[in-house]
């Protein structure tokens, strides 16, 4: 009996005789408010511990000798498909001209329907007696060595197809515009191909793998046309199902009455972003914002036309994680809700109880004298 005396005298919660209670509508209506808000917050703190949160982290991206795979949907409503080519380049010095596996021409007429589509294959057509670049016709058993024009970079350089005259042209910067004198391009029909596309449009798309530095890719050449364009479906090996990349959709309109063209530049600025799920599945993807802008021909030497794609990285890396509240943290913001809100609830209570009284009874007190 003494120990449950002394345990008794250690009671912190003393009980009060419920006839010295005094109960008032003041009260029931603090207490009922007080109910609905640890309620309220109940139901809060049951919701984020159910659902993961997600965390952001900043890190620098120490990751070398990666490669950024980039898909591409492009329609040039009036250009044809035979001036269409991709070249890619990068500050390491790696360039690549009239890049053709994985990518895919749709010829399109100008109501958008597709006429043909083909996959860019690489070489040409093997042609009878060529004109060779001392000028005379291939004979038997001599070696092919067609002529650049003009556009070698060394003696010894040949020329054996339109599309490496074309090369050998875009490398200097020269515009190809006596098509009809080049013997590679005229035995390949590559003039007969231009009138027949005369007043067609073209769908190009593909996906290009390009060294995750500074660089660019574009679409040239364009002498006037309207084009419009999906770019980044999934910036970096992100299947769809997996990730809901975003999508830049522009549709841009090219001015004919001033009979300019120019480069069509979207500056791509990319930020490599990983993203972790509770389950502890990584995601390699990226953020990117993008600004465009429009220059003109004009000047010497002219810009080659076309569209042109900037990218650059960001040296900073995000990191997302998705991570759930644990299960003390969770009853302690329990706890902290209901004792906090009573503790408050009953000084507000008490405050207006002590308040009424004293006005009560100065008011009594008044009526007396």
């Amino acid at each position: 009996m003494e120990l449950w005396n002394k345990l008794r005298n250690l009671d912190a919660y003393p009980k009060v005789n419920e006839d010295f209670y005094s109960r008032t509508l003041s009260g029931g209506l603090i207490t009922i408010i007080s109910s609905l808000a640890i309620l309220l917050l109940f139901f809060s703190e049951i919701r984020l511990y159910l659902y993961s949160a997600t965390e952001s982290k900043l890190t620098v991206d120490t990751s070398r000798g990666e490669r950024l795979h980039i898909n591409f949907d492009i329609t040039f409503p009036a250009l044809p498909c035979s001036l269409v080519a991709v070249d890619t380049m990068d500050v390491s010095g790696e360039q690549h001209y009239d890049i053709r596996h994985d990518i895919i021409k749709k010829r399109i007429d100008h109501l958008g329907n597709v006429i043909e589509s083909r996959k860019d294959g690489v070489g040409a057509p093997k042609i009878e007696r060529p004109l060779q670049k001392h000028g005379g016709r291939l004979d038997h058993n001599e070696v092919y060595c067609g002529s650049c024009y003009g556009s070698e970079e060394s003696d010894d350089q040949c020329c054996n197809s339109c599309e490496e005259v074309r090369d050998a042209y875009r490398k200097k910067g020269w515009a190809l515009t006596n098509v009809e004198l080049i013997d590679q391009c005229k035995r390949e029909g590559f003039v007969q191909r231009l009138r027949d596309e005369q007043g067609e449009g073209c769908n190009i798309h593909g996906f290009v793998d390009v060294n995750k530095v500074a660089g660019n890719f574009h679409f040239a050449p364009g002498k006037s046309f309207d084009q419009s364009f999906n770019f980044l479906q999934d910036l970096l090996n992100i299947q769809p199902e997996t990730y809901n990349a975003s999508r830049i959709i522009v549709e841009w309109i090219q001015d004919h009455s001033s009979g300019l063209t120019g480069m069509y530049q979207y500056f791509v600025k990319v930020v490599p972003t990983i993203y972790t799920d509770i389950r502890g599945r990584k995601i390699n993807s990226n953020q990117f914002s993008v600004t465009e802008h429009f220059r003109e021909a004009i000047g010497y030497p002219r810009p080659p036309p076309g569209v042109y794609f900037f990218y650059e990285f960001s040296p900073i890396k995000v990191d997302f994680t998705e991570e759930n509240t644990s299960l003390l943290h969770f009853l302690t913001n329990i706890c902290a809700i209901v004792g906090g809100i009573f503790t408050v609830a009953g000084i507000i209570d008490s405050f207006v109880y002590h308040g009424h009284r004293a006005i009560k009874k100065k008011m009594e007190i008044g009526k007396l004298g």
